[in-house]
């Protein structure tokens, strides 16, 4: 099982390493670590075993986080409605994942982003797009798979997908102004 003491934080230069494509199909070890990814984000939204384990909760963790520079991520998103039930599990552990198409509209986070791998706050808008189109290999259905995701799902699609390229999200944030208004942007809250 991993835990935090897995995870590397924006102090250690490996974060900052550009990841590389995995072959298909994958070999038995990065299965399973992909899937110990995965287990993590549940886990970490668990609050007993978030709790027992001191994980920090998260939704998306990438490869590079712990160290490994493969283009490997997880996703763990839930959907809930008004009264706080859990109404859709968006799950997905990807392999060479690429955004193909995303739409010029801008979204942020009203709150901002955080990361496994940043310890301390990070305030400020970090602008991405509204919506984005991803394909990659899910092995959770073991296929390819095309995700259309807008809003939160998007955000965090883009988040893990940065780290292969060894950005942080605080990278995107407007240093002059963190706060600046960004223009016809959707506001997640």
């Amino acid at each position: 099982m991993l835990t935090m003491k897995d995870i590397i934080d924006d102090h250690n230069k490996k974060i900052r390493e550009v990841s590389k494509e995995v072959s298909l199909p994958l070999n038995e070890e990065d299965r399973n670590l992909l899937l110990k990814m995965h287990e993590f984000l549940v886990n970490s939204q668990d609050p007993e075993i978030s709790e027992k384990y001191d994980l920090r909760p998260a939704v998306g963790i990438a490869a590079i986080q712990l160290g490994i520079p493969k283009r490997m991520c997880a996703i763990h998103v839930l959907d809930y409605d008004k009264d706080g039930n859990i109404t859709k599990s968006n799950d997905y552990a990807l392999v060479n994942p690429k955004i193909i198409s995303y739409t010029e509209k801008k979204s942020y986070l009203k709150d901002g982003e955080g990361c496994l791998s940043v310890n301390e706050e990070v305030q400020g808008y970090v602008p991405r797009y509204a919506k984005v189109t991803v394909k990659g290999y899910d092995i959770l259905t073991d296929q390819e798979v095309k995700i259309v995701a807008r809003g939160f799902l998007s955000i965090c699609l883009q988040h893990e997908l940065d780290h292969f390229e060894g950005t942080l999200f605080y990278d995107r944030i407007n240093k002059d102004n963190p706060f600046a208004p960004i223009e016809n942007a959707m506001i997640i809250e």
